[in-house]
């Protein structure tokens, strides 16, 4: 998928006002979604994105090279922060990225991103939702 097919989903699902905002709002979820993945997970998620996307993720990634360790609330307010906005828009932000990630990345990869995340997080991506349903 093309970096600018990626935003026009993101923009389209979120129904921000505009690309910029939707630029912001993908940039500041792959930002963290990095800080929380493994690095060599990182990566392999950084392969499979437009470069103008993969890097955000790439400077996160070798900014801290181990995953940290923190929930949805603390995921929301760092994409808030990043974002410059709420953390309920950041959550609707961060949930409406991963589907159009799971769209754009090897399924098993994306298998492997649910699996390294916590549920509360890797439930904003369509697969991780499937995995709860009982």
């Amino acid at each position: 998928m093309q970096h600018d097919e990626i935003i026009g989903k993101v923009q389209a699902l979120t129904r921000l006002p505009d690309r910029g905002s939707a630029e912001t709002a993908t940039r500041a979820v792959l930002t963290t979604l990095a800080e929380r993945l493994p690095s060599g997970l990182t990566n392999h998620v950084a392969a499979q994105l437009p470069p103008t996307l993969a890097a955000p993720m790439r400077q996160a990634g070798d900014a801290a090279p181990e995953a940290e360790r923190f929930d949805l609330t603390t995921f929301a307010g760092r994409i808030a922060g990043r974002a410059e906005t709420d953390e309920d828009a950041a959550v609707r932000e961060a949930a409406a990225v991963m589907e159009v990630l799971d769209a754009a990345l090897a399924p098993e990869l994306t298998e492997k991103m649910v699996a390294a995340l916590p549920r509360d997080i890797g439930g904003l991506l369509p697969a991780g939702r499937a995995e709860d349903s009982p």
